[in-house]
């Protein structure tokens, strides 16, 4: 596994601390709602299922680039601190693995997505981000960004390896303009919004200091 500068475990802290406080209100008004539920009637009627959340936490990221950095870091900081966080190395040997990860997306409280330099080349990072904007506008589900080391005007306005073009792209698509346009909409919204910045690497490492602060987060 890759070596952690300082200001990614300082990034990872203010995540988990963050987390926690966004846990402990979603529970508080969990509570609240369903005491005042007893005493009154739902007067909404909705085709949209109630999310039966399982997992407090949804990692989104390609693997190939964070896995065994920036990724592997934060998930097992987030699992010391004891919250509950799904990655697709959860899949077993035998599960169907699209319905499995959408299914993993739908019963999550908050979904972390790590947009790195190569996130939009995976149409299934792009599924899966198409995905989670959906359980937040239907289901709330928060959603936090993380834009490690890629500039976030390059998300949002889809240049450079977030341009959405060329004959590859096309070819597996094969003209299907609106799954593009939904991929588009989806990067621009989740660039809008706030989030964590991770830069390219600044200064050298500091192991010592490190393995200090991982032992108090």
């Amino acid at each position: 596994m890759d070596s952690i500068e300082f200001f990614q475990v300082f990034i990872i802290i203010i995540i988990i601390i963050i987390l926690i406080m966004t846990l402990f209100c979603m529970y508080f008004r969990s509570l609240t709602s369903s005491s005042s539920s007893t005493s009154s009637v739902a007067a909404v009627d909705t085709d949209i299922p109630p999310l039966q959340e399982k997992y407090d936490v949804f990692i989104s990221f390609r693997g190939d680039e964070t896995r065994d950095s920036f990724t592997s870091h934060l998930h097992k900081a987030l699992l010391r601190k004891n919250i509950d966080t799904y990655m697709d190395d959860r899949l077993e040997k035998g599960d169907d693995i699209e319905p499995a990860l959408l299914e993993a997306i739908e019963r999550s409280k908050i979904a972390l997505v790590i947009f790195s330099k190569d996130y939009a080349s995976s149409t299934w990072c792009l599924k899966e981000l198409v995905h989670i904007l959906g359980c937040k506008k239907n289901h709330g589900q928060i959603v936090i960004p993380i834009f490690y080391r890629i500039d976030p005007s390059h998300v949002r306005k889809q240049k450079g390896t977030y341009a959405l073009e060329g004959r590859e792209l096309k070819k597996r698509l094969k003209g299907s303009r609106h799954v593009v346009a939904n991929w588009r909409a989806a990067l621009k919204e989740a660039a809008n919004i706030l989030g964590f910045m991770i830069q390219e690497k600044q200064g050298g490492q500091r192991p010592i200091l490190l393995r200090k602060l991982f032992k108090m987060f």
